[in-house]
C-alpha cells in the first residue's frame, strides 16, 4: 500500500463530501485518524493529513444506502 497522504479538501473530493470540516467530521465517525499534521505551504496553519489508503478503505467498508444498522 503506498504512503500517500491527503488533506481533508482532498479527501472530501474523494468521498463527495460538500466540505473539508464534512469530511472530517465523516472520517472521524468512521475511526480514520490522521497520519500527520504539517503545516500548510499556503497559509502555514498545521493541518491533518490522512493516509489514502484508509480513506479508501473506509469508503468502501460502510454500509449501502439505505441500510437498517440499528435491526443488526
Amino acid at each position: 500500500m503506498s504512503d500517500e497522504l491527503w488533506t481533508a479538501a482532498q479527501a472530501a473530493d474523494y468521498l463527495g463530501a460538500a466540505t473539508p470540516d464534512s469530511a472530517r467530521r465523516t472520517l472521524s465517525r468512521w475511526g480514520v485518524k490522521a497520519a500527520e499534521y504539517a503545516p500548510d505551504p499556503d497559509s502555514g496553519r498545521v493541518t491533518a493529513r490522512y493516509r489514502a489508503g484508509d480513506v479508501r478503505t473506509a469508503k468502501a467498508a460502510r454500509p449501502g444506502r439505505g441500510a437498517r444498522t440499528d435491526l443488526a
